[in-house]
């Protein structure tokens, strides 16, 4: 795995386990690896994999059978994508928004752009993401 260096690696570790979650490769209430083997499988210490496997239950995403291992919780896309959308809200929308402001760009032409994102993704439903 390919770690970017503006973020702490057990938050990008926890972002790919998410976007595994939302893509389909771990269903609802199945296992996922144990943190060795995910340890193991992006090359770091298995307390950095552990980290995030404690943020992702603190965010209810992942729960712990002791002894058995970590579980995708029922909701966990749900919470996924309500996490994302808090902190896409918080931290890139604000940024977005000075961008705009200082390039001078209307938010009628982002509009417009937006609309014709959307029926680009609506008439090719190849394009749209789980």
């Amino acid at each position: 795995m390919q770690f970017k260096e503006n973020q702490t690696i057990y938050l990008q570790i926890a972002e790919r386990i998410s976007d595994e979650i939302l893509l389909g490769h771990y269903a609802t209430g199945a296992r996922i690896p144990s943190v060795r083997e995910y340890a193991a499988l992006v090359e770091v210490n298995a307390n950095t994999v552990m980290r995030s496997y404690e943020f992702l239950q603190t965010q209810s995403i992942i729960f712990n059978k002791r002894g058995i291992g970590f579980f995708v919780a029922p909701d966990a896309k749900i919470k996924i994508r309500e996490y994302r959308r808090n902190e896409f809200l918080k931290n890139e929308l604000p940024r977005f928004f000075m961008q705009l402001y200082t390039l001078h760009i209307p938010m009628d032409e982002i509009d417009s752009m937006y609309r014709e994102f959307i029926e680009n993704l609506t008439s090719n439903p190849s394009n749209q993401a789980s």
